[in-house]
């Protein structure tokens, strides 16, 4: 305990002169319109935040007054005194600077990684593979706008009120169709409709296997052996879809708003080992892949999957009338066994599974009403948010759930998320934070405004995320926790 108020001591007089003295190079700042003035200043606000978590970490059974003299040490005074020695600075334990740099936000780890060489070794470290796991993000928005350019994305965070922007690696983020988030990072789809994993917080990028590996595509070459179409075939593994023929010849860039609907991942690319699963036409059928295949790997019979989840070699998909099966994709041969039987529901529903923190299984029904008389008139606007509990037990029946208490869900085309407020205090209790996941709206009318925003379930009432509107109403917006893993933080000395 010693060792620790003396690092606490260190780091209260070593704050501010050197955070002040840091440049926070890595991501540009851009305030929303909405925001206030006198926003608090950023370098103050990281200063705070340390401050914060060094208390709760070491002296979380302390007095409420042992930690007011620790904020009352800093004092705006310091920000004019003499400089401190850099080697005072490299005093503090790393140990201890990595459990505090663990409770920022990715914009704050950021900065603390500008303040010296040893914090800097901190927040790399924080971020290697074997210490990424104590790093708890909360969920933002990830966009593309035309103030961006085209190879850069938009990050608004939901904890900071703030938008950030980050350039990614070719291709041109707005030549694709973002159709997925898990991890941290996004499943986009090139104008060939070759697929590719992109971490948008360190620009690695990840190609996934051949689009012309899965069942129903083909490549078409032309006369000099050069891929000029696909071949798109309407079948699933029970019938062939009633079209005006069996096959289609698309063009590069199309196939993939007929092919794709959403994608996700079972863990972390960054580890090494990960299955990805696709959601695809015809009819929202399954085909996965593991990190190293040269294919992908259909999984028929069934259709019409809406959402899914992992827990390690086991997939979890949910169908638009509310079956859930499981596929053990670690074993010899893939057969579906159903976990939950099909409930009676509209097909124009969207289904989301997730796991709750208390590990209750969970399913949310998504209501959307058209804008005009007709009840499939574009653009779509959610209408109602339902949930319930999926009772596993041999009667296999669902619960609806009055309120979701303290938890918050995250839905759209990316990982269904549902999150304790408790943890991620800058969240609202009892509210779904949604973007737009309609098939057709998100293929078919890119021009239109997306279906997005934050449901307050108490209520039955939206809200608007942020206003004005900061994104591009394609690619669609996702869901993003911030994934700093191999994040190089050496532009920063």
């Amino acid at each position: 305990m010693e060792t620790c108020i003396r690092a606490g001591s260190r780091l209260c007089r070593l704050l501010l002169p050197n955070i002040f003295a840091s440049s926070p190079g890595l991501m540009k700042t851009r305030q929303p319109e909405s925001a206030s003035v006198g926003a608090e200043c950023p370098h103050l606000r990281l200063c705070n935040l340390l401050l914060g978590a060094f208390a709760t970490k070491i002296f979380a059974s302390s007095t409420c007054s042992l930690i007011k003299t620790l904020r009352q040490l800093v004092h705006p005074s310091l920000v004019a005194a003499a400089p401190i020695a850099g080697s005072e600075v490299s005093r503090l334990p790393q140990d201890i600077l990595m459990d505090i740099f663990a409770l920022l936000e990715i914009p704050d780890l950021v900065r603390a990684g500008s303040v010296c060489a040893s914090w800097r070794a901190a927040c790399t470290s924080l971020c290697s593979t074997e210490h990424c796991c104590k790093l708890q993000q909360t969920p933002c928005l990830l966009y593309t706008s035309e103030s961006l350019g085209d190879r850069a994305i938009g990050l608004y965070s939901l904890a900071e009120k703030k938008a950030y922007t980050l350039a990614l690696p070719d291709p041109p983020i707005r030549s694709r169709e973002i159709i997925g988030s898990s991890y941290g990072w996004i499943i986009t789809a090139d104008e060939r409709s070759e697929l590719q994993l992109v971490n948008p917080i360190t620009g690695d990028q990840i190609a996934l296997p051949s689009v012309t590996t899965i069942e129903q595509v083909r490549p078409v070459y032309d006369d000099e052996g050069t891929l000029c179409n696909y071949e798109y075939s309407w079948y699933t593994a029970r019938k062939w879809v009633s079209v005006s023929s069996n096959t289609s010849i698309l063009d590069l860039n199309k196939l993939r708003d007929k092919l794709f609907y959403k994608a996700f991942l079972s863990s972390d690319p960054s580890t090494g080992d990960y299955f990805v699963v696709l959601i695809h036409n015809p009819h929202k059928q399954l085909s996965f892949a593991r990190s190293g295949d040269e294919e992908w790997t259909w999984l028929p019979p069934h259709t019409f999957y809406e959402d899914c989840q992992f827990q390690g070699a086991l997939l979890y998909a949910t169908t638009a009338n509310g079956e859930i099966h499981a596929f053990d994709l670690g074993a010899p041969a893939f057969v579906a066994k159903i976990v939950l039987n099909r409930v009676k529901r509209s097909i124009s529903d969207r289904i989301y599974m997730v796991q709750a923190p208390s590990g209750e299984v969970l399913q949310i029904r998504r209501i959307t009403t058209g804008s005009g008389e007709q009840f499939n008139e574009l653009p779509l606007k959610t209408d109602t948010i339902e949930v319930h509990k999926v009772d596993l037990t041999s009667e296999k029946l669902l619960v609806e759930v009055d309120t979701l208490g303290e938890n918050v869900l995250f839905i759209g085309r990316s990982q269904s998320l549902c999150l304790c407020v408790k943890e991620y205090p800058q969240l609202k209790p009892n509210h779904a934070y949604f973007t737009e996941d309609n098939s057709l709206s998100v293929t078919s009318f890119k021009h239109l405004m997306r279906d997005m925003g934050e449901f307050d379930l108490e209520n039955n009432r939206n809200m608007e995320i942020v206003s004005p509107q900061l994104w591009s109403n394609s690619p669609t917006p996702v869901w993003l926790v911030p994934n700093p893993r191999r994040m190089s933080l050496a532009p920063h000395n």
